[in-house]
This record gives structure tokens, sequence and C-alpha cells, in this order.
């Protein structure tokens, strides 16, 4: 995927997977330059997302500035990873209702969507080999946004970190991010952070939160304060509904907010 030389270029990957589950009506933009669906054998769930992240991740670290759509939020593991190998140091910007800031000592459910920005800070080792060679990302680099629906012991652990804790509001994220000073950043943006009356079918719907113009309105601050090196729509509906007319405005909306023209297949005939 060559360099473009447009600073608001992006190269559009998606990941149509939830976890190790592979979602055949993800819908695929057009405009898409590649789709990430790797064979991956029987075996453990976490074996089988290490496979699917190694792949995206090799996908990715050939784009220039890469814009990745996906169906959950882990795969951010492989869209970091690859930064990292031509970025020394990386910050990260996350807009999310939750905190995915749970790990296997404290989630009580085990789910491992609710474990991401965790498993970017290194608060997971023992889950995932180590071919990825993902550096954890200091705490002292993250912004999280939002966050509105926490785990008590989730709480708490983001409480004695250094993550920086904003609202997903325009100034407060153009604020936090021109503290950290001049380093790439990392956009990952959860669809669940906006508000769930305007998200119909979302798989961990948050209730009462900012809304989509509101989001919209983050992402093109962020964009205009950061050097947005990369980003990552996690586009967690049910997948009876992530194919929906709705669904597909949703991420049209978000990624035009990001300076992406994004459009989609026509209709088959009949």
């Amino acid at each position: 995927m060559a360099d473009h030389g447009t600073p608001g270029t992006w190269d559009l990957i998606v990941t149509p997977w939830h976890l190790d589950e592979y979602i055949p009506a993800f819908p695929i933009p057009a405009t898409a330059t590649a789709a990430i669906r790797p064979a991956l054998p029987a075996g453990s769930v976490a074996a089988r997302m290490s496979l699917l992240h190694q792949a995206a991740a090799d996908v990715v670290t050939q784009a220039a500035r890469p814009l990745v759509l996906s169906g959950d939020c882990p795969t951010s593991r492989a869209a970091v990873a690859a930064l990292q190998r031509r970025h020394r140091d990386l910050a990260v910007l996350w807009l999310d209702a939750h905190g995915d800031f749970n790990t296997p000592a404290i989630s009580t459910s085990g789910y491992l969507g609710g474990m991401a920005l965790a498993m970017l800070t290194g608060r997971t080792p023992d889950l995932f080999d180590e071919t990825l060679g993902l550096r954890p990302i200091p705490d002292t680099s993250v912004v999280l946004a939002d966050a509105r629906d926490l785990d008590p012991a989730e709480r708490d652990s983001l409480t004695t970190s250094h993550v920086h804790r904003v609202p997903a509001d325009p100034a407060a994220i153009t604020s936090a991010l021109g503290r950290l000073g001049p380093v790439p950043v990392y956009l990952h943006l959860d669809i669940d952070v906006i508000d769930g009356a305007e998200l119909p079918g979302a798989r961990f719907p948050s209730g009462p939160g900012p809304s989509l113009a509101q989001i919209g309105e983050c992402l093109a601050a962020a964009c205009a304060s950061a050097d947005i090196a990369a980003a990552y729509l996690a586009c967690a509906w049910l997948p009876e509904h992530v194919n929906a007319q709705n669904s597909r405005q949703t991420i049209t909306r978000l990624t035009a907010a990001l300076g992406a023209g994004l459009t989609w297949p026509e209709p088959a005939d009949g």
C-alpha cells in the first residue's frame, strides 16, 4: 500500500471478526484495500486470536496510514504492534463506553473483549504468545475518553493507574493530547461510546452517552490537534445488525469525521 503523500489519505483495512469468530455479514466498503480472513485452525480462543492478530499486523504494517474497521477491540493489539514496528514511541487515544481495563484476575465474566486496553498496557502478559512483539504502552501515554460503564474492580484498577481519564468532549481530548507532546497517536473508537438510543443492535449498549455528532467532533478535533498515525473503529454490533443501513451510515459518518472517504458496494441486482 503506497504512501499517497496526502495527510488525509487513509488505507482502509477490514478485520471482520469478533474475538476468534468470523462475521460473514460484516460490511466491506468498496474503498477497502484489504480484508483479513486467515484460515484459523481449531484451538483455544486465545491461540486462534494470536494467529488472527499476526495476520492483521502483517497487513497493517504495509499501510502508510491504516484505518481499521473491526468487529471487536482486542485486534487493536495487531494495529498497535504494527505501528510500533516504525514508531519507537506511541500514544493511545481510546474512546469507549467501557474501560476495557479488566484482566483475567479481576474480570467477573472472563470476556476477552473487556480486556483490550489492559492488553495494550501490559496487564495481560500470559494471555497470548509473543509473536506480535507488542511493547506495553505506558499508562501515562494513554487517554481514555468516556468509559462511563465500568466494573467495580476495573474502576479501582483505573483509579490506581496513570491513565488520563477525560470526558468524550472535543476540548478535553485536545487538551489531553496536547499534554502528551509531539508523539504519534493510535486512535481507537468503540461505537458503543455513542448514546445507546442511536445504536440499535449494539452488542454491549451502555445507555445515555455522547451523541454520534459529538463523537464525530471528538474525532475531528483529535485529527486536527495530534499526529494520528492510525485509527481503529470497533464496529461492535450484533452480527444480525452489523450490516444494517443505520450501522453502515454510522460507520460512514465516523470515518468522514476522520477525513476518510468511504463508499459501499452497489447492492446486487435481484
